[in-house]
């Protein structure tokens, strides 16, 4: 099929909620959701009128994991007890796991290698697998409440297919991601 891994590039909706352990550490709980849709052929065969055999795909997926992120200088200095000045800025390296949970679902016409008979089905798989992530970013402090964060992330994961794709490798989970987000402390 013309489909390649890039093909379920999307955008990604998520949340993040951290605890300070410590003026450098953070421990902290993400979910996020993604969700692509790709339309895509048979290389290699036309059906018989020579129009292309053709199928939607869609992959949705969500992790949920725990982070710990290290943050490589302190991100403020206490002035007294009660009052806290946020550094301009604040670069940060973490690692992290969870579970991502994913829905694969392609649908349209497909070819019987057997027979060479063209037959329109769907199929489905779902499940869940372990995943591991790394990651660096930076906080950009807007004020002594609010910031601005951005990071880049790359995750590994896979799992295997349901009975709809019996004798295909495990599914490719794994990927880069980029976010930018607006945060609140507390």
């Amino acid at each position: 099929m013309t489909l390649k891994k890039s093909d379920f590039n999307s955008v990604v909706f998520g949340g993040s909620f951290g605890v300070r352990v410590t003026n450098r550490v953070e421990v902290g709980l993400d979910v996020s959701y993604a969700n692509s849709n790709t339309r895509s052929e048979f290389r290699d065969w036309v059906d018989q009128d020579d129009l292309p055999i053709e199928q939607n795909t869609r992959l949705s997926w969500v992790p949920v994991t725990a982070t710990v992120k290290a943050y490589l200088w302190e991100r403020g200095r206490r002035i007294s007890q009660l009052a806290w000045i946020p550094w301009k800025w604040s670069p940060f390296i973490g690692v992290g796991g969870g579970r991502v949970y994913y829905t694969f679902k392609q649908n349209g016409d497909f070819v019987d290698f057997e027979t060479l008979e063209i037959f329109t089905d769907t199929f489905r798989s779902s499940g869940n697998s372990g995943i591991f992530h790394v990651l660096a970013g930076a906080e950009w402090s807007l004020s002594p409440r609010f910031y601005l964060t951005g990071e880049c992330r790359y995750s590994w994961a896979e799992a295997d297919m349901d009975s709809d794709f019996v004798g295909f490798d495990p599914i490719d989970l794994s990927g880069f991601q980029g976010t930018v987000g607006l945060a609140l402390r507390f």
